[in-house]
C-alpha cells in the first residue's frame, strides 16, 4: 500500500488500518518535511519517501531525521502513486491530488480516493483514465464515509433500479442558526465539528455546507447519477451514513459507528469484510432524526449544484475558490459568510471551458485561484 497525505487525518487512519491487518506498507508522502512526518516514516522503514513542499533547510533537516532517501517535488509523489502492483490511497487535500490519482489508475492500481477534489476538479479527466485503466486491472473505490456507503448500497444493483441517491449530512456546527448570527463566526468556532475528527478545510466546508456541495459533484462523477436524482438531508446523528431509494419504492442504507476507519477498511479489502478496529455498534437506544438543510442560511448547496449542471470548469472553479475562501477565512482575513460569496463571484467571474486533461484543470485552478485572492483582498 501507498499512503499519500500521510500526516493528515486520512493518512494516520489508513497507516492504523494497515497495521491492523497487517498490509504493507510501500510508500509514504506529504506535503511537508515535518518532524511529524519523520516520526511516521521511522515506523516503517522499507517505505519510499516523497515529500512534495519544504525549504531547502527543511528538507536537509528531514534527511537527517530519517536516515535516508528522500524523494522532493510533486512529480516524486505522483511516481509512488504510480507504482505497479499496489493499493494507493490517496489523502491529499486539494486538486494538486488530482495528478497522483490519475497515475494510479493509469498504473493499473486499485485507488482508495479521499481526494474528493480530484473528482470535483477534475471529473471527466478522472473518469476518462479510468475507464482506459479497467483493462489494466485499475479501479476506484471511494473513502469518504457518504461516498463509501453509497458505493456499499449501490454494490450488484442495476444503474436503472436507481430512484436517487440520498446523501446525509449532520449540519455542521451551526445548524439551526440564522445568517445574522453567523456574521461574526470566528475560525474556532466554526472549527468545532459536532461528530467528526477531520482535517480544517474539510471541517470548515462542514461548517458552511460546502463540503456536502462537494460531495454532490463527487458521487455524480463516481455513479453517473445525474444531479437531480442526488439529494441532501441533515442527519445531525452521523450514524446513516448515506443511502439509496429504488424505483420500486426499497430504500438500503448504510449504518454504523461515525468511524473513518470503517470505510477506509473497505476502500482496501473490498468486496471482503475483515474484524474492524473500531468499536462495536449498537442499535438499541439510537435515535435517528432528518431535516431539510436550510438553504438560505447555507446557500454552498445551490452553489454546487449549479457548478455541477454547468459542467466543463464550473466545479473546478468551484472548488478552487473554496480553498482560497477558506484559508482566508482560517486566517482571519474573510467573514465566514464572504466564502459563499467568493465562490459564487469566483464561478461568475472565470471563463467557463471544457476540461480534457490535468494540463486544463490545472491552468484553470491557477485562474480562479487568482480570481478568489482578489475578491478576498476586496471584501477586507
Amino acid at each position: 500500500m501507498v499512503v499519500l497525505g500521510a500526516t493528515g487525518s486520512i493518512g494516520t487512519q489508513t497507516l492504523e488500518v494497515a497495521d491492523h491487518l497487517g498490509i504493507d506498507v510501500v510508500g509514504l508522502a506529504a506535503r511537508s518535511p515535518a518532524a511529524a512526518f519523520a516520526e511516521v516514516v521511522s515506523r516503517y522503514p522499507d517505505a519510499a519517501v516523497a515529500v512534495s513542499e519544504g525549504s531547502h533547510e527543511d528538507r536537509d533537516a528531514f534527511v537527517s531525521r530519517i536516515g535516508g532517501g528522500v524523494g522532493f517535488g510533486p512529480d516524486e509523489v505522483v511516481a509512488l502513486a504510480g507504482l505497479p502492483g499496489v493499493t494507493v490511497v490517496n489523502g491529499i487535500v486539494g486538486a494538486s491530488g488530482l495528478r497522483s490519482s490519475v497515475a494510479a489508475l493509469e498504473a493499473g492500481n486499485r485507488l482508495a480516493l479521499a481526494n474528493k477534489e480530484s473528482l470535483v476538479a477534475g471529473g471527466p479527466v478522472v473518469r476518462k483514465a479510468l475507464a482506459g485503466a479497467a483493462a489494466a486491472g485499475g479501479e476506484m473505490i471511494p473513502v469518504d464515509s457518504e461516498h463509501s456507503a453509497l458505493y456499499q448500497c449501490l454494490a450488484g444493483e442495476p444503474g436503472e433500479a436507481v430512484a436517487r441517491l440520498m446523501l446525509t449530512a449532520s449540519g455542521g456546527p451551526f445548524r439551526g442558526r440564522d445568517r445574522e448570527s453567523l456574521l461574526e463566526v470566528t475560525p474556532d468556532e466554526a472549527l468545532r465539528h459536532p461528530t467528526w475528527d477531520m482535517g480544517r478545510r474539510i471541517t470548515i466546508d462542514s461548517a458552511t455546507m460546502f463540503n456536502k456541495g462537494l460531495e454532490i459533484i463527487e458521487a455524480h462523477f463516481l455513479f453517473g447519477i445525474p444531479y437531480d436524482r442526488i439529494h441532501v438531508v441533515v442527519h445531525p446523528q452521523s450514524i446513516l451514513h448515506s443511502a439509496v431509494e429504488f424505483v420500486d419504492g426499497s430504500w438500503k442504507g448504510h449504518i454504523g459507528v461515525p468511524d473513518m476507519r470503517i470505510p477506509i477498511q473497505y476502500a482496501l479489502t473490498a468486496p471482503d469484510r475483515l474484524v474492524s478496529p473500531a468499536a462495536p455498534f449498537d442499535l438499541a437506544g439510537q435515535t435517528l432524526a432528518f431535516e431539510e438543510p436550510d438553504r438560505d442560511v447555507f446557500p454552498a448547496i445551490d452553489i454546487a449544484y449549479a457548478a455541477g449542471r454547468q459542467g466543463g470548469s464550473s466545479p473546478a472553479v468551484l472548488n478552487a475558490a473554496d480553498e482560497v475562501a477558506v484559508d482566508a477565512f482560517l486566517q482571519g482575513r474573510l467573514g465566514f459568510l464572504d466564502i459563499s460569496e467568493v465562490v459564487s463571484s469566483t464561478i461568475e467571474t472565470v471563463e467557463w471551458r471544457e476540461l480534457g486533461t490535468v494540463e486544463d484543470v490545472t491552468k484553470v485552478d491557477r485562474e480562479a485561484r487568482a480570481t478568489a485572492s482578489s475578491l478576498v483582498a476586496g471584501a477586507r
